[in-house]
């Protein structure tokens, strides 16, 4: 692609000449085809050092003219708009293999991949270029929008509705049993409560390899659009979460929490049940929410257990330093 209109479809400018490019890549392993992206100044040197063919910089670099420059106020984000277009995914391959099992009454679309060993259940539908990978259990009735990537080994539970382009990795599973019993308190034994919900998945979701979300009890289990749900993560039964969330390894999140639009939740944060994180807030990596609690700050860094603003968090730390250091002397 000419560096040109690489430019225009990243929303970037370009300074310098125009030459033709077919990749991305590091500083260190780039060649003369290749972009690659500098987000701070003090990286420039060694980006015009590099064997790139173009870079991606911020306008802090516009007066360099080592090599042909495509600026943005975004430099990171361009460049992933950029990989985008110049490793644009594969496109599945329409079939269905020998090996795979699909009930009469289950619809896979014409242009969908359905892999070796897939089974498909009863009233379940796949939809268009939507590739299907190597041993995927399907449940009765589970919809699959259009565009998706499935890898191989995902579990889909009877009554998961997925929509349009989310990517599932190996070795998830969605829609299985929440974690719900009652005790009886003459015996002392467990009951199992009713788990016959569902989980919905919206648009564009990423869901991470060896991810598990539970479906509702008796309502719905909500992923909205643009979510995003690192390897090894845990949602449980009737967790709501909104749009565009990022949540990182090893977070689980207890039944009938509420996590709102924009929330980031770093690695090995534990929410308990009912608990509501609310629009733009950020938990730190290992926080503990307690059951009830409400999270409220846009943009605010939460940290500890349990989790409270940072600053109040280190304030606590250094108090408790002092006294430490009191009792040594």
């Amino acid at each position: 692609m000419k560096l040109s209109e690489l430019a225009k479809q990243i929303g970037a400018n370009l300074a310098g000449g125009d030459a033709e490019v077919k990749g991305v890549a590091s500083l260190k392993s780039a060649t003369a085809s290749d972009v690659v992206f500098v987000e701070d100044a003090k990286h420039i040197a060694a980006a015009m050092e590099s064997r790139a063919g173009a870079v991606i910089v911020g306008d802090f670099a516009a007066d360099e003219a080592a090599k042909p420059l495509l600026l943005s106020s975004q430099p990171r984000l361009a460049f992933a708009r950029a990989a985008t277009l110049l490793h644009p995914a594969t496109q599945p391959t329409p079939a269905v293999h020998p090996t795979a099992l699909m009930d009469g009454s289950a619809h896979a679309a014409p242009s969908a991949s359905i892999g070796p060993y897939v089974v498909i259940e009863a009233g379940a539908a796949v939809g268009e270029h939507t590739s299907i990978s190597a041993g995927v259990f399907i449940g009765e009735g589970v919809t699959i929008g259009d565009d998706c990537d499935i890898r191989t080994n995902v579990s889909i539970y009877s009554g998961t509705r997925i929509g349009n382009r989310v990517l599932v990795h190996a070795g998830a599973v969605l829609g299985s049993d929440g974690f719900g019993y009652v005790r009886d308190r003459q015996t002392g034994r467990y009951v199992k409560f009713p788990q016959m919900g569902r989980l919905e998945i919206g648009d564009d979701v990423e869901i991470g390899a060896n991810s598990t979300i539970d479906r509702g009890a008796l309502d719905v289990t909500v992923i909205a659009r643009g979510t995003k749900l690192d390897n090894l993560v845990h949602v449980g039964h009737n967790v709501q979460i909104g749009e565009d969330v990022v949540i990182a390894a090893q977070t689980g999140v207890s039944g009938s929490s509420v996590i709102e639009d924009g929330v980031v939740v770093a690695g090995q944060v534990g929410i308990a049940d009912h608990v509501r994180i609310e629009k733009g807030a950020v938990l730190g990596a290992q926080s503990g929410v307690p059951t009830g609690k409400v999270i409220r700050g846009p943009g605010v860094i939460f940290w500890g257990t349990p989790a409270r603003p940072i600053k109040e968090y280190l304030k606590e730390l250094a108090a408790l330093a002092r006294l430490a250091k009191r009792r040594r002397e």
